[in-house]
């Protein structure tokens, strides 16, 4: 399965699942980030760390490695 990581700039995708345990899932959950939500990838740094996302209608920049922990279908 694709991670958010792996979507390109301006490409749309839907949270299929999380990875991770205790504070760094209950931090991405926080932020938003739950099964079943919308996601496009607005920008990526020049370094490819971090990510800006428009999720919820608003924006959200999270790191590379945070990203790569969920897990997106179509």
């Amino acid at each position: 399965m694709k991670t958010l990581d792996q979507l390109q700039v301006g490409e749309s995708a839907t949270v299929a699942k999380l990875n991770g345990e205790g504070a760094v899932k209950r931090r991405i959950m926080d932020m938003g980030l739950t099964k079943g939500t919308a996601v496009t990838v607005r920008k990526v740094a020049p370094l490819g760390d971090p990510i800006e996302l428009t999720i919820r209608g608003y924006e959200l920049s999270i790191r590379k490695d945070e990203a790569a922990r969920i897990e997106v279908g179509d």
